[in-house]
């Protein structure tokens, strides 16, 4: 049976459904699932809750997914760059579960390693630990966190052969390998397709077996979260 579908909406045929959770990779815009994104928004689906390391920006990325008023929940740890999530937030329109960036990263490699949940100092005295239990360990306090698992991951790779063994490119790796294992079901989408056999074993970045569905979703727009640019000096 293929694992390519011919598009982002034929990938998540029959995944979806209200109030399910979903783990997304990327982190701002880099490396982001956004043709899974738009597919998940043309849905309809509502009262998401979704893991992801922030909900990109307004107009962009999981930021049309709050535009559109259907996540109920994020579980993130940066939110900086979206007046829309701020906005929800503030009036009380959206569930926030903040969580350090490094935690975040573990609860999903937790969740998707059958763990259900681990110590960490991260967080021990602030807001992140009201609620949790803590533990002592030689003389040290130790916050209680949970492990991730999510109804569905969207992830973005570079490339990927026809059995769903995959690459990541440079920085794009970011949150998109935990958040692709915390998911009973993984959907990529890629921006190239190669033969099984066409790509080195050992540089492949999540094996195959994690990918239940695929997508090319090439060409891609490569947008830059912010732009900055440093005024020429006169000679």
């Amino acid at each position: 049976m293929t694992k390519i579908y011919s598009s982002a909406a034929d990938a998540l045929e029959g995944l979806l459904f209200d109030g399910m959770t979903i783990c997304s990779g990327g982190f701002g815009l880099c490396g982001i699932p956004e043709r899974l994104t738009d597919a998940i928004v043309a849905s309809g689906v509502k009262g998401l809750i979704i893991a992801s390391n922030n909900a990109g920006i307004d107009g962009e990325g999981l930021g049309k997914l709050l535009r559109s008023r259907q996540i109920a929940k994020m579980i993130s740890s940066y939110v900086g760059e979206n007046k829309e999530f701020e906005r929800q937030y503030l009036a009380g329109e959206l569930e926030v579960e903040f969580s350090p960036q490094g935690t975040l990263a573990e609860r999903m490699r937790a969740g998707g390693a059958g763990i259900p949940g681990f110590y960490t100092k991260t967080g021990v005295g602030t807001l992140v630990a009201e609620g949790k239990e803590t533990k002592e360990f030689d003389g040290e306090t130790y916050v209680l966190e949970r492990g991730i698992r999510a109804d569905l991951s969207i992830i973005k790779g570079w490339k990927a052969d026809e059995s769903g063994n995959l690459i990541f490119r440079k920085t794009a790796r970011n949150f998109n390998h935990p958040a692709a294992t915390a998911g009973k079901v993984c959907v990529a989408e890629v921006e190239e397709i190669v033969p099984v056999g066409s790509l080195d074993a050992d540089s492949i970045h999540l094996p195959g077996v994690y990918v239940k569905r695929l997508v090319l979703g090439a060409p891609y727009d490569k947008r830059i979260e912010f732009r900055t640019v440093r005024q020429k000096e006169t000679a």
